[in-house]
């Protein structure tokens, strides 16, 4: 029991004697994490990591991540903390520890050509759409509405290909489509009509077996739903407002 003890408060102990947390974060994913002029990694995400290095009392180091090595990372020791747009999955939580209450929700959607001839999901059969690898939604979409997935690392590949004209959308997140389509190099000839499917919400982890680092950030996490963190996140960073932030930070504020 002892030496169990020892084990699961390694990570904790590693970050407080090295005086840093090391957190993944996506470099990719505006406005949730990505770089700014100067290389620097910023975002929804990073500044949540930052809450968590305040709380340790530590610095904090960025490293980023993708969809298709973020939990790899964690496992390997190259993170400490996952914050990553990573949908909670029944097949994830066997790999990683998912840390409860979950911090956001996002649903699927498709970047679109306004030429493109879809005004549902239905007329997707025999279509290509560009996709990112990793994403658990590919197959499922493939399956269920008939459309030929080609699937990138990251994010600014399948973006690259979708603008060569590759494919006729984007495959992805919607919170993700929504930020693009406030630049104006995507606004213009890119839309997002469709409604949003297979709601999920987003889950922080941290490896399997630390357990008193995973009680940590779950106090963390009603610490930031009482508060109103992420809803006071959304509107720093211009996401549109999502029912489910302002339902845990309701309920979290009512006690129930």
């Amino acid at each position: 029991m002892a030496l169990g003890a020892a084990a699961n408060a390694d990570v904790l102990d590693d970050i407080k004697k090295r005086g840093t947390l090391i957190v993944g974060v996506k470099p990719d994913y505006k406005p949730f994490g990505f770089r700014d002029p100067s290389g620097a990694l910023i975002g929804l995400e990073p500044d949540l990591a930052a809450d968590v290095a305040k709380k340790l009392g530590v610095k904090l180091e960025l490293v980023p991540v993708l969809s298709a090595n973020r939990m790899e990372f964690l496992n390997q020791g190259k993170i400490d903390l996952m914050i990553a747009t990573m949908s909670d999955k029944p097949d994830r939580r066997k790999v990683v520890q998912v840390i409860e209450p979950l911090y956001y929700s996002d649903a699927v959607n498709i970047l679109l050509k306004k030429d493109a001839p879809v005004k549902s999901w239905t007329e997707l059969k025999g279509k290509k759409l560009c996709g990112t690898t990793g994403a658990f939604y590919n197959k499922d979409v493939a399956q269920q509405f008939g459309p030929e997935i080609a699937a990138f690392d990251g994010s600014e590949k399948p973006l690259l290909a979708l603008k060569n004209s590759d494919c006729i959308g984007y495959l992805y997140d919607q919170t993700f489509i929504a930020g693009k389509l406030i630049d104006a190099d995507w606004k213009g000839g890119f839309h997002m009509p469709l409604a949003g499917i297979m709601e999920t919400p987003w889950a922080i982890a941290v490896k399997n077996g630390e357990t008193n680092f995973q009680k940590f950030m779950e106090d963390l996490h009603k610490e930031w739903m009482k508060s109103g963190r992420i809803v006071e996140l959304e509107k720093k960073w211009n996401v549109p407002p999502t029912d489910y932030a302002k339902r845990m930070h309701a309920k979290a504020k009512s006690g129930s």
